[in-house]
């Protein structure tokens, strides 16, 4: 993802004046590198201070630009927080913040560098869109839409490197702000399975499985604010049970925001809904991603095993 975004912003700076990128002592590597040296009046690496930051691209929107600003995660999005609000919310300004290695991916380097509760403390800021692409191809289509028509602010979670294509074959296209279905083993599936962000990757795992028991249906919900209500609505109302997976404490979250849809439009859908979230605390533990997922509750065979107990 990581790779893809500079890629994207490279190719796209060709053509469009205005796109400008900025980062917080992040050493440019391949098309950012590229970027810097092509257009140097058009990066600037503020080091460290990511308050700077903000307030540089604030004053650079202002004036017609499209900045980019583009560092690990917390120091996106936690350190700056007054900044992001003050400077890019309440201004309403077209300033996309790129929050890499989201989530657990820097799993390794313990809880200073894990942002598992960014989408909630984004989408508490008003005018903020948060979101979180699954793959390097949604994570192209979104820079080029926040690039070519973004009105406004917006924070986007994305993975790290080595993040695998996994909507080449998707049955539906990506659209802003639209729930998109991925993948769909049999019309009117008793199962769906709804998920963001890098860890589409494990939810991808369980649909293939869930498949060889009964329906099942995949979806990307890369667009979290604005939130896809009318498509929640449609999933609760075509499948019996629905599973959320995602990479965030429950407070906040996805799983949380589908349960007020569903409050708010009153819906006496039976649909049961199922929750793998990552645990409200902070792991004190040594270990890849993957085993920080499991360390949460949350792997392939975890979440197989507890769908099978509670639904099936």
């Amino acid at each position: 993802m990581r790779n893809k975004f500079a890629d994207t912003i490279y190719k796209l700076g060709k053509k469009d004046k205005r796109i400008c990128a900025l980062v917080a002592d992040i050493s440019p590597a391949g098309s950012m590198e590229k970027f810097r040296k092509r257009y140097p009046n058009r990066f600037i690496n503020c080091g460290v201070a990511e308050q700077s930051m903000i307030g540089i691209a604030s004053g650079l929107a202002l004036r017609g630009m499209r900045p980019f600003c583009y560092t690990i995660a917390t120091f996106a999005l936690y350190r700056p927080f007054e900044m992001i609000r003050v400077d890019l919310g309440y201004q309403n300004l077209p300033v996309t913040v790129i929050g890499m290695g989201a989530g657990l991916v820097y799993s390794t380097l313990g809880g200073t560098h894990q942002s598992f509760e960014d989408i909630s403390v984004a989408c508490s800021i008003p005018n903020m869109q948060v979101f979180a692409p699954c793959d390097p191809k949604e994570t192209e289509k979104m820079i080029e839409w926040c690039a070519k028509y973004n009105q406004g602010p917006a924070y986007m979670r994305l993975g790290k490197v080595g993040e695998p294509i996994l909507t080449n074959k998707a049955i539906e296209k990506f659209k802003v702000g639209k729930i998109r279905k991925l993948f769909q083993n049999k019309h009117n599936a008793d199962l769906a399975i709804i998920s963001y962000g890098t860890i589409m990757n494990l939810a991808k795992d369980v649909y293939l499985e869930m498949i060889k028991k009964n329906s099942c249906s995949l979806y990307s919900c890369h667009s979290i604010k604005p939130l896809d209500e009318k498509r929640i609505k449609k999933i609760l109302f075509e499948h019996k049970n629905l599973i959320v997976i995602e990479e965030h404490p429950q407070n906040g979250g996805l799983y949380s925001k589908i349960l007020l849809v569903k409050e708010k439009l009153k819906l006496t859908t039976t649909s049961k809904i199922l929750n793998f979230n990552t645990q409200d605390k902070f792991f004190h533990f040594y270990g890849n991603y993957n085993q920080l997922l499991d360390k949460h509750g949350i792997s392939k065979k975890k979440v197989i095993k507890k769908i099978l107990k509670e639904i099936y």
